[in-house]
């Protein structure tokens, strides 16, 4: 939740990623972060798990959540008049009293409506 969204913030912020926008809602759609990197608008889903077992991350995903997603990306890109690349990542982070890892997957899913 909000200690995950944070971590991935941190992290992308170390990476030298410009943060944006955080929990943007559309309707009942919401992105947790947006930011800009290497001129590429960069649209972020945070998934904080305590447990990595046997998950493959891209399956934390669904295709419709991937669908609201990139509705809601649009929507952000509109309001806001931006006109660059656009980018869907996902962080996933593990986070239980043994172990802090974060894994960043870049180009996690394609836009696709």
């Amino acid at each position: 939740g909000i200690l995950g969204e944070q971590l991935a913030v941190d992290f992308l912020i170390k990476k030298g990623y410009k943060i944006l926008d955080r929990n943007f809602r559309f309707k009942k759609l919401e992105i947790d972060i947006i930011c800009e990197f290497e001129d590429t608008l960069i649209v972020v889903e945070v998934k904080t798990r305590n447990s990595d077992y046997l998950t493959d991350p891209l399956e934390l995903v669904s295709r419709s959540k991937q669908k609201g997603i990139v509705k809601t990306a649009d929507q952000y890109i509109q309001e806001h008049e931006i006109d660059l690349e656009t980018r869907f990542d996902l962080i996933v982070i593990v986070l239980n009293e043994k172990q802090k890892d974060i894994r960043h997957i870049v180009d996690a899913f394609y836009p696709t409506l």
